[in-house]
């Protein structure tokens, strides 16, 4: 009986995933925020690294990384499915086994220099592949587990808003969190110690949406060819599915915007409020809230998409994103308004962020009904790639602009190069957005009721 109940899908959504899908993903932050804020810091101060092998380390693998962004969807759609599903059992299969290895980022374990550097890079790599895979996984549930836009809007939304709450615990626990772990294995460790223990509670958090999707994805056995022969994608197919739907290269153009604002601003941030405003305390109460904000937009999703479509959400997110960024570059010398508009732009990015998993999960329709292969791993992994190249560009933006106010270390920037330094913090980020709308408006022409159409009749297909 339990066999047969697992072979047949739940319709509609279950009020564990409407409100706890995406505990995974805040595990998720938690464990991957410790690589984010602490990574170069231990290389440095802690293994004692010298600059420039600590930059080599953290280019190489960050290079790997970023060539790799793209093939895990691939590896999803192009192999066998599993005996849990195509993607559902991706969420216990390999995430157990990152933090025994995502540990070894952070231990140095030999005085030879680049030895040890070989070792953390391999480490960096090898975790990161294992992670990703499971990560586009998750992600492309909200595709798989969502049968109709609302659905996938709500997952979205409940996703996003668990993110932005692992990073909110993050900011204000992480450096304490690790201060006591390192008392138990010593300073130089306490890193590899909170990598592990936070890695545990990705762990735990995908084995909880392992548990609350049950029931939802067809089990590709021999009782279900046709789904093995639908869901399957050879490499040809793949890039077919993408070069043969110019809206998803859109929406992937327009999505780089928003990973944007939050790299870009997350990285200038500090040359704001130090350099230009003269006040690094305003730090503080500036990341709690963003971090609030944020959580808020991703949360109220949910509600406007029963009376907005996704689409428009997005768009609606990203002219927000844009209008606010602009009035903190005409506002720089104000630090308190430029907390309160940066603020309002993380509403939007918080928006943003929940709305576009949905898009993406659209074209995922789109593409079914018009190739008849369900490329969803390969499509909701390619969220990926826009998100590694704003990582690179946050790196270029920002130096930019410090070179172009002459910054220099402990000297404050005075006059013009005040304003010059929300170049990066906001006017550059605010044209993305203006970009990425005008794409969205213009490009983007996957509707709701579109999304409905191509769901009737691929169900009629498969019927």
């Amino acid at each position: 009986m339990s066999q047969n109940k697992g072979k047949t899908e739940k319709k509609g959504l279950s009020n564990a995933l409407k409100y706890f899908f995406g505990v995974g993903d805040a595990g998720f932050v938690l464990m991957s925020n410790v690589e984010t804020f602490y990574f170069m810091t231990f290389l440095t101060n802690f293994a004692n690294f010298a600059p420039a092998v600590a930059g080599v380390i953290n280019s190489v693998f960050s290079i790997i990384d970023a060539c790799l962004s793209w093939i895990y969807g691939g590896i999803l759609n192009g192999t066998k499915a599993k005996k849990w599903g195509r993607y559902r059992s991706w969420l216990i299969l390999t995430p157990w086994i990152v933090p025994f290895i995502f540990t070894f980022q952070f231990i140095r374990i030999s005085e030879n220099e680049w030895l040890s550097a070989i070792i953390i890079i391999i480490a960096a790599v090898v975790s990161h592949v294992i992670w990703n895979i499971g990560y586009v996984a998750n992600a492309t549930l909200v595709s798989v587990v969502g049968k109709t836009p609302e659905d996938k809007a709500t997952l979205s939304s409940s996703r996003a808003t668990w993110n932005n709450i692992g990073g909110l615990l993050f900011s204000y626990l992480g450096l304490p969190f690790a201060t006591v772990l390192g008392g138990i294995v010593g300073e130089k460790n306490q890193w590899a110690a909170a990598a592990f223990v936070l890695g545990l509670t990705m762990v735990a958090g995908y084995y909880a949406h392992f548990k609350m999707t049950e029931g939802y994805e067809e089990i590709e056995d021999a009782g279900h060819a046709k789904a093995a022969q639908q869901n399957k994608v050879s490499i040809p197919e793949m890039f077919r599915s993408l070069f043969q739907n110019p809206q998803l290269i859109i929406l992937m153009l327009a999505d780089l915007a928003k990973w944007c604002v939050k790299f870009v601003t997350a990285a200038s941030a500090i040359y704001y409020f130090r350099d230009a405003a003269g006040n690094p305390g305003l730090m503080v109460p500036y990341a709690l809230s963003i971090a609030l904000a944020a959580m808020i937009g991703a949360y109220v999703v949910r509600y406007w998409v029963k009376v907005m479509p996704s689409r428009s959400i997005a768009i609606v997110s990203y002219i927000g994103m844009a209008v606010f960024l602009f009035l903190i570059y005409t506002s720089y010398a104000n630090a308190t308004m430029v907390i309160v508009f940066m603020t309002c732009a993380q509403f939007f990015y918080g928006v943003a962020f929940a709305a576009s998993p949905a898009l993406y999960a659209d074209t995922v329709t789109y593409t079914t009904w018009k190739t008849g292969k369900n490329a969803a791993g390969w499509i909701m992994g390619l969220q990926n790639l826009p998100l590694k190249v704003a990582v690179f560009l946050r790196g270029t933006i920002v130096a930019a602009a410090l070179a172009s106010v002459h910054w220099e270390a402990g000297i404050a920037l005075e006059g013009a190069a005040r304003q010059g330094m929300t170049v990066a913090f906001a006017l550059v980020p605010a044209i993305f957005c203006a970009v990425g709308a005008v794409l969205l408006i213009c490009g983007f022409r996957i509707t709701k009721d579109k999304v409905v159409q191509y769901q009737k009749e691929i169900d009629a297909r498969n019927a």
